[in-house]
């Protein structure tokens, strides 16, 4: 789209959308459009949430899930082992945990992985307060629900150092063979990972 084409406020309209993930150029037009053609449907009630959002909603001091409440509804939640904890890369992960209904137990959001090639170090992430938390007493369990990559495992490997001492349990969630996956549709490592994690 040209600057001729359209005003400043729909090319920074645009603009701001192409920013999305998985949102190129194209693609953000094609949804500022939608938007602009469904005004009073889409665009002004998803401005109106998007400024709510932006003013109440913000990460939980105690396990960085996002919410309106402080702590969240998640650490507020009762009938929940208080003695597990899960540890996730970030919020998307804690979320597909909640959507299977598979875990009752507590998270921890680290807000990424190790990952020395990208600088990201042990204190740009929440390690330090999974650690104290782990201190303070009553967790007996922590599992590790991280990604099955280099930096994943390197930061497990990283994490239960920080744990030595302590008198917690530490394990990982089970990587291989995905129910109903075909094995010569899988690549090697995921094969390596299921023979390595058989029961």
């Amino acid at each position: 789209m040209s600057q001729k084409s359209a005003g400043p406020e729909i090319l920074k309209m645009i603009e701001l959308i192409g920013k999305l993930p998985g949102l190129g150029p194209r693609s953000a037009r094609r949804a500022a459009l939608h938007l602009l053609k469904r005004k009073d449907q889409l665009l002004l009630p998803l401005a109106e949430a998007l400024g709510e959002a932006g003013s109440r909603i913000e990460r939980c001091r105690t396990c960085g899930n996002y919410d309106t409440l402080q702590p969240c509804a998640v650490c507020q939640s009762t009938g929940r082992d208080d003695g597990l904890i899960c540890v996730v890369e970030d919020v998307p992960d804690l979320w597909a945990l909640e959507r299977a209904s598979a875990f009752r137990g507590r998270y921890h959001v680290l807000g990424g992985v190790l990952s020395p090639l990208d600088g990201i170090e042990p204190e740009d992430l929440t390690i330090g307060m999974l650690v104290d938390r782990i201190r303070a007493g009553g967790i007996r369990e922590v599992i590790f629900a991280l990604p099955a990559t280099l930096d994943g495992q390197i930061t497990v490997d990283y994490v239960r150092d920080q744990l030595e001492g302590l008198e917690v349990h530490t394990t990982r969630l089970a990587q291989g063979v995905p129910h109903g996956g075909e094995l010569d549709h899988l690549d090697d490592g995921t094969l390596a990972a299921a023979l390595r994690s058989r029961r």
